[in-house]
């Protein structure tokens, strides 16, 4: 998997890891049990500061999408990621409800907001098939 960070991006670096590794597990290009690189060669990999891929895993880590082991290393959580439950749809709607507040201000209608939301849901659906 290709990881590629914007620098002067207001999205903290951190941030843009887990969504990129998230990414990766949607469109299958990370498998249930594969490993990825440790802490450090992650790091080093793409040139940034150990702490901060260190962040981004153990969110990665709360969230499910991976295990740490002492000796395996980290993985791709093997069981797969858990599905939506109550606490996922509540922090869904609360990361929803601003952008969509601030898609009202700007003037994009509820249709082109819905069609927008498709067109990411069809970007990984297509990778699926």
């Amino acid at each position: 998997m290709y990881i590629n960070l914007d620098f002067e991006s207001n999205e903290p670096i951190y941030t843009q890891l887990k969504h990129q590794v998230i990414a990766g597990i949607a469109r299958k290009e990370l498998a249930p049990g594969e490993g990825l690189p440790s802490v450090r060669a992650m790091a080093a990999d793409i040139g940034i500061n150990l702490h901060t891929v260190n962040k981004a895993y153990q969110q990665l880590k709360q969230e499910g999408f991976i295990l740490i082991h002492r000796q395996k290393g980290v993985v791709v959580n093997p069981d797969g990621v858990p599905q939506a439950d109550e606490s996922h749809r509540a922090r869904l709607e609360n990361t929803l409800h601003p952008l969509i507040a601030e898609s009202v201000c700007r003037g994009i209608s509820e249709e082109e907001f819905v069609k927008l939301c498709s067109k990411q849901f069809q970007e990984f659906a297509k990778e699926e098939k």
